[in-house]
């Protein structure tokens, strides 16, 4: 089996991807090669050719396609290397990638560094246990959208979509400008997952109803899907006997939760989150298992591409700075998801300097702060007017409150404004 050596392996060649890349060679590291499964950089970008990307990184409105190939010009003017049709098998603990790609065979990469941006995947219709047949016309949002946006089908006529994240509104838009009629986006939580944005711009400009605490019950038809039983759900999200509703429609779309895509984490032993699903990391996006790092989706899921890119440039002048060998006397930060807070990424900080902490809350709330604190001690604060589990929050440390709290837990926590 051939073997190849390099610096910097980068698994994955989306937005992340060509962002952490791009970082790394900015910090002069040369020896790059880039994977992705692939026939083309640009990852899902590729399929999202509505407007609303880049407002963030380059100030202006942007398609998915537009955006990618910023990243993806660049990287092919810089010559940095990369292999389309490629997928990564298998990372080991001592940095060693096997791959396969049809004009390559099977083939093993030893990096002195890797960097983790394989993305994240829909969850399936078999993860949501609906009664009925599996009938043909369910599908994910995200296949529907590649359906029409790069291969010219319509999935179908009358729709109705299974939960409110991002795609999903977006599909409901999209499939409407094609002339299908979306009777309702259905949502299992009180609150809807995606963008604020979205919701208005994709469900209120075309009048298409939001159902919040409704979800599909059941599928009918048996060769094409003949309609769906939707039902309103209780506080503890359970079907209420007595509320059911037939829609009749030939599609249902499925919007409900993303999975990163961490068998290869999983396999080389590094630590996963209970909530993100993805690696646990410190402040450089480095993994348990050091010379790894991790960024995009395939660590948290973000709402803006923009995130995705700040984040990766992060992943890749680390990567860079770790194959240089260039050192900084460490600390160690635990950073702890209080009341209202699902999860925080980094969990972990080693290093005194300015770190932005990104988070999700639990529920949707007004007037209120976003608090830190060591044990009872508020060390900082600053007030939001809302806050929503469908959109990212971030809280900035500086390198005083991490000396300060050297060998500590951080708690970061959502309070009610006095």
């Amino acid at each position: 089996m051939k073997t190849v050596t390099t610096d910097l392996v980068v698994i994955g060649g989306g937005p992340a991807g060509m962002s952490a890349a791009l970082a790394a060679y900015d910090q002069g590291i040369r020896d790059i090669l880039i994977l992705e499964r692939d026939n083309a950089l640009g990852g899902i970008l590729r399929q999202c050719i509505h407007n609303g990307f880049g407002l963030h990184r380059f100030g202006e409105e942007l398609t998915g396609p537009e955006y990618a190939a910023r990243d993806a010009i660049r990287v092919k003017e810089l010559s940095i290397p990369y292999m389309t049709d490629t997928m990564a098998l298998s990372l080991s603990p001592d940095l060693e990638v096997r791959a396969t790609s049809q004009t390559n065979g099977i083939f093993k990469i030893k990096a002195k560094a890797v960097i983790l941006a394989m993305g994240c995947r829909e969850r399936p219709a078999g993860a949501l246990g609906i009664a009925g047949n599996r009938p043909a016309g369910v599908y994910s949002a995200g296949t529907a959208q590649k359906f029409v946006n790069m291969k010219g089908y319509m999935p179908g006529r009358d729709v109705v979509i299974l939960g409110s994240g991002d795609i999903g509104l977006i599909m409901a838009r999209r499939m409407t400008l094609e002339g299908a009629k979306v009777h309702a986006v259905c949502e299992l939580m009180p609150y809807s997952g995606g963008l604020a944005r979205n919701i208005e711009q994709c469900l209120n400009d075309f009048d298409i109803p939001l159902l919040l605490s409704h979800t599909v019950t059941r599928l009918h038809g048996k060769k094409r899907l003949e309609g769906v039983t939707i039902q309103k759900v209780d506080e503890n999200r359970r079907p209420i006997s007595g509320s059911e509703q037939y829609i009749p429609c030939d599609t249902l779309l499925l919007s409900c939760g993303l999975i990163p895509e961490n068998e290869l984490t999983t396999e080389a032993g590094i630590a996963l989150d209970r909530v993100t699903s993805g690696a646990i990391v410190d402040q450089d996006r480095m993994t348990s298992l050091s010379g790894v790092f991790a960024c995009g989706n395939v660590l948290q899921v973000h709402d803006l591409v923009d995130f995705v890119s700040e984040e990766a440039a992060i992943a890749g002048k680390a990567a860079a700075n770790f194959i240089k060998n260039q050192k900084t006397p460490p600390i160690s930060v635990s950073l702890n998801a209080g009341d209202g807070v699902r999860y925080t990424v980094p969990q972990i900080v080693t290093e005194a300097k300015d770190v932005t902490v990104y988070f999700r809350v639990t529920d949707v709330q007004k007037d209120v702060r976003i608090a830190l604190y060591d044990g009872d001690t508020c060390l900082l604060s600053k007030k939001k007017i809302s806050v929503a589990p469908g959109e990212m929050e971030t809280l900035s440390l500086s390198p005083e409150v991490l000396k300060e709290a050297n060998g500590k837990t951080l708690t970061i926590k959502i309070e009610r404004k006095d």
